[in-house]
């Protein structure tokens, strides 16, 4: 039987050594459908619920395995479902490459059924290229193209391909005219290196601080063996934006955690205090938590230079990859006595950790959520990969969670889009079968789109080495991120008809899916009810009944927010006294210290 150009597909991503596609079926692409089965499966096609969450699982793995997450999609609807996912691939830098079919090209033109503009729906997402193949010989060039690109700008790509195309017999390129040929499916790696008088002036600058911060994204996760040497070098803090929290274990004493809205109080005085600042592989956005203009002499180091000098006046910015700019950088440093500095910070950073402790134990109705992530942080095994979601929950995640050993962590950074813990956590297993996953989810995006894709989790489980994912949603029946949002930044109090969750029971979804399940609503049950799940042999589920009312108070909190909260709760809002007492109680915790 002759080979089609689905067919063909499926044989360059397999010679890619592409492994799984996630996907959903549609018309659009019945001819990659159909190849599917002809290849045996090869890859592996892992259906979603929903295109949306294909794309979310291509990104989890993509950031989990290091590899190109490549996924399928219908023409129409189902190419428009999957832009949600792909937009956080793109803002996040992460190597995504988007399959979708379009209708025959008989009809194109002819406002046929499923019909859009595929072109101009995918222009923006998939910036970096964007091809429509409508011959057969375009195929080869076409689709590597695609996976090279996303590789190497760390971006998302697409190739869209008409449904009657997919079923045609496949002819190669051939060497003539106007036909092009493609090379032989491989990674392209390299290493760039800034000039070397660049590197010395960045050098001087850190070499002429006393007070020396260092902030790490991403970008730095090759680099942390780098990073820990300059830091001991400079005497150096080291703080973390939120999609760099996996990069150094937060047991080492100079790591200040989070920064921004969702950082710590360490971290927060680090910037505030110091006098030099080197930013490696992060474009967090909030400049207001980074030093006030003019009081830092600063560098920043990432392999893209159009972000360098975005954030911050960087008085040397170097365009390079993280360890071998570092690399090249650190025999230029001379090791300063910053004893004074650097036990400051290491004394700040442990207080931290001792008032996240106090915040977590203190009583709540009748969790608080903060003890769900500080219980779980000392029992997670060093081999875990934790996801989050978007809500008050990431907080606790940001906060309370201790990264060590070989952890891993991620989330939606720059897009903060609801509904992809789950998804990622999913994409998480196929990177690595072999190790246990937790997503951490609150109620609000369990509903959106989380409860599907447990089927989903259910569906694949017996191919992964160690089925161990556990899903913890933080069961508080409120869109609670919002809620704190509307009184902090909106002065306005809760609004019942748009944050109020109607309520289930999560846990007896899952046990009708043959999870394992605990419902926690006594504090006291939260560390067996880990030891449970994490000690288990299959996925699992922890329904965890959180109170709303705990609020995530920025160590840093504003005049204005504070004052916007307490004209919300003037204006009536339904838990006005519950929401003083927890918030004063949390509060207090930062200044009591080892009570």
């Amino acid at each position: 039987m002759a080979e089609t150009v689905g067919d063909q597909v499926l044989r360059r991503l397999r010679e890619w050594d592409v492994e799984q596609v996630f996907g959903y079926p549609g018309d659009g692409i019945n001819g990659i459908v159909a190849a599917f089965g002809e290849a045996g499966n090869r890859p592996r096609f892992v259906q979603s619920r929903h295109e949306e969450m294909s794309a979310f699982a291509a990104v989890g793995y993509a950031k989990f395995s290091g590899n190109v997450g490549v996924c399928l999609a219908t023409s129409g609807p189902g190419a428009i479902h999957l832009l949600n996912g792909l937009y956080d691939a793109k803002l996040d830098h992460v190597p995504v490459v988007a399959i979708v079919g379009q209708t025959a090209r008989t009809a194109m033109g002819g406002s046929y059924q499923q019909e859009v503009d595929l072109q101009a729906l995918l222009a923006d997402v998939a910036s970096a290229y964007l091809v429509e193949v409508n011959t057969a010989e375009q195929l080869p060039n076409a689709l590597d193209r695609a996976l090279r690109t996303a590789w190497g700008q760390r971006t998302v790509t697409a190739v869209i391909m008409p449904n009657d195309l997919q079923e045609q017999t496949y002819s190669p390129p051939q060497h003539e005219f106007k036909h092009v040929p493609s090379a032989p499916p491989s990674t392209p790696r390299s290493v760039v290196l800034p000039p070397e008088d660049e590197i010395a002036r960045a050098a001087e600058v850190l070499n002429s601080g006393e007070r020396v911060a260092i902030l790490v994204g991403q970008g730095a996760r090759n680099a942390a063996h780098e990073v820990s040497q300059v830091a001991e070098l400079t005497g150096a803090g080291v703080a973390k934006a939120l999609l760099g929290k996996d990069v150094l274990s937060d047991e080492l004493p100079y790591v200040t955690g989070s920064i921004g809205l969702l950082g710590t109080r360490p971290t927060y005085e680090l910037m505030r205090d110091c006098d030099t600042l080197l930013i490696v592989g992060s474009n967090m956005p909030y400049s207001q938590f980074l030093p006030e203009f003019g009081q830092a002499r600063a560098v920043q180091i990432d392999v893209d230079a159009g972000v360098l000098g975005m954030r911050y006046p960087t008085e040397v910015n170097l365009a390079g990859e993280a360890k071998a700019t570092l690399r090249a950088l650190l025999p230029q440093l001379q090791r300063k006595n910053a004893a004074s500095w650097r036990s400051g910070i290491e004394s700040s950073v442990s207080e931290w950790w001792d008032t996240m402790r106090q915040q977590a134990m203190l009583s709540a109705e009748p969790v608080n959520p903060q003890r769900v992530v500080h219980e779980l942080s000392v029992r997670l095994p060093e081999d875990a990969i934790i996801t989050a979601d978007s809500g008050s929950s990431t907080n606790w995640f940001a906060r309370n969670l201790r990264i060590r050993g070989r952890m891993r962590a991620s989330l939606s950074g720059t897009l903060a889009t609801m509904g992809a813990g789950v998804p990622y956590a999913i994409g998480a297993k196929f990177a690595h079968p072999d190790r246990p996953v937790v997503a951490l989810v609150g109620d609000g995006a369990m509903q959106m789109n989380g409860l599907a894709e447990l089927l989903t989790i259910a569906r694949y489980r017996e191919l992964w080495d160690d089925q161990r994912l556990v899903v913890c949603v933080f069961h508080n029946d409120d869109l609670n991120q919002v809620t704190w949002e509307l009184r902090a930044m909106g002065g306005a109090p809760k609004f019942e008809e748009s944050q109020t969750l109607p309520d289930m029971s999560y846990a007896a979804f899952a046990a009708a899916l043959g999870f394992d399940t605990v419902s926690v609503d006594d504090p006291e049950q939260l560390g067996p009810a880990w030891e449970r799940v994490l000690g288990g042999r299959g996925p699992a589920l922890l329904d965890v009944r959180c109170d709303p009312e705990v609020p995530p108070i920025p160590p840093h909190a504003t005049l204005e927010q504070m004052t916007s909260t307490a004209e919300a709760l003037a204006k009536g809002d339904p838990n006005t006294w519950h929401v003083l007492m927890q918030g004063a109680k949390t509060k207090l915790q930062e200044f009591l210290p080892g009570r």
